[in-house]
Order: structure tokens, then sequence, then C-alpha cells
């Protein structure tokens, strides 16, 4: 079972900003910028950890539900256009990046990692889960 997949049955604790029953978006606990956010299916075993083996389905499901929660990131921080990226060789579980930007560097995973408290991730996770459950 991966980190993810504790994070989904909520074994792990996350920062949701939003879920369905096929996917679940959750803020990255070390992230690159106010507003990053990770995007899951979830996945019956056994779990998929790269995006081009998903399904069809799935991978379309995936990235429908992403724009929404990237519409939900631009309703609430501050950036010119959210990033897309899949990168998956840190956790062995399919998973989008969603990245607010103001400029392209903005996206480099070389940079330094945000250190928030919890309480601003809270009010980060509370702000984008009310503009996507408005939309």
């Amino acid at each position: 079972m991966t980190l993810f997949s504790k994070i989904i049955s909520g074994e792990i604790p996350s920062y949701k900003v939003a879920e369905d029953e096929r996917y679940y978006a959750f803020l990255d606990i070390n992230p690159l910028k106010e507003g990053h956010v990770l995007v899951i299916p979830k996945l019956a075993e056994p779990e998929a950890d790269y995006i081009f083996n998903l399904d069809d389905e799935t991978l379309a499901g995936l990235m429908v539900f992403s724009k929404k929660v990237a519409k939900a990131i631009e309703k609430t921080i501050d950036c010119k256009r959210v990033g897309v990226a899949v990168l998956g060789m840190e956790v062995p579980h399919v998973h989008v990046h969603l990245i607010p930007l103001k400029k392209e560097t903005d996206m480099l995973f070389t940079n330094p990692k945000l250190k928030l408290s919890p309480e601003q991730m809270a009010q980060i996770a509370n702000s984008i889960a009310e503009a996507f459950e408005a939309e």
C-alpha cells in the first residue's frame, strides 16, 4: 500500500481540497508554491505508478478532475495560471502536480520547497475546497 493509498483511506492525514468517488486532491506537504496540489486516482490493486499505464477512462477522468481543481486554485491563489506536471518518480502511485505560477521558473522542482505552518496549510486547503465546491 502506497503513501497515497494511506492518505485516501485516512490512515495518514492530508490537507484535502477535493474528492469524488474516483479521485482525491490534497496539498503537497513540500510545496513549490502556496496552493501546490496533488491529484491522484483512487485505484484498485494493483496500484498504477505510471500515468500512461492507466486505462483511457481513468486517465481522462483524472485530467477533467484536475482541471476542476486547477480552476479552484486560480480563484483562490494569486497566479497567472496553474502549471501541470507528472513526474511520478517519488511515490509509486499516479499523481498530477498542480502548481500556481507567476513565472515558468516557479515550476522548477529543484527550487527550495516552502515551509508552511499547519494553520497556513489548512487555510489554503479550505479556500481551494470552497472554490471547488462552488464550481
